[in-house]
């Protein structure tokens, strides 16, 4: 059970409800509304990381599910399950997610930096030398600054589902594919 109410919708000031219109209706969504001035930003940033990012899909996907995994957030990986399979990620890849077996010779090279980058920034102030120069050798500057704008996004995204206990009451990859148009 969610930790706060859903806002009434009539307290909703009408800019956000509009803005919230554009969306998938969803309780977090709606329950990140409360703080009315920085729910815009917030899935601005979101819609962001999916429609204007030279960092390839499939690698945005790796990113989330390995925070995902690591920081427990069950909304944010099932929904994201659908969008990574059509960023071609089949249930065997995210097996090795879930088993933190990062290193597995299953993945291709760049999968295996993706996840390993993505996972020491979740679990470590700072990123190892080493992975960060493995991480260059597959990724431009640019894909690196957008790994780690879709890792800090996530994160706060999947805390805020695990802090206020949001619940997962519909999974739109089908209905909305895994790109925000």
């Amino acid at each position: 059970m969610p930790r706060l109410n859903v806002p009434d919708p009539k307290a909703i000031p009408e800019d956000v409800r509009q803005f919230l219109a554009n969306f998938p209706p969803d309780q977090m969504f709606t329950m990140l509304s409360h703080s009315n001035t920085t729910i815009q930003p917030l899935l601005g940033l979101a819609r962001a990381l999916y429609t204007t990012l030279e960092l390839p899909v499939r690698a945005r996907e790796l990113a989330i599910l390995a925070l995902a995994d690591l920081v427990s957030s069950d909304f944010v990986w099932n929904q994201h399950v659908p969008i990574s399979g059509d960023a071609g990620i089949g249930d065997d890849v995210r097996r090795l997610i879930r088993d933190r077996d990062y290193r597995n010779s299953a993945l291709s090279d760049v999968d295996s930096v993706v996840i390993r980058f993505s996972a020491a920034v979740v679990t470590r102030p700072r990123v190892p030398d080493d992975l960060f120069a493995e991480a260059r050798a597959h990724l431009s500057e640019r894909e690196i600054v957008e790994l780690l704008h879709v890792i800090g996004y996530y994160w706060t995204f999947s805390r805020m589902s695990t802090v206020l206990d949001a619940e997962l009451t519909h999974v739109y990859a089908s209905e909305y594919g895994s790109s925000w148009d």
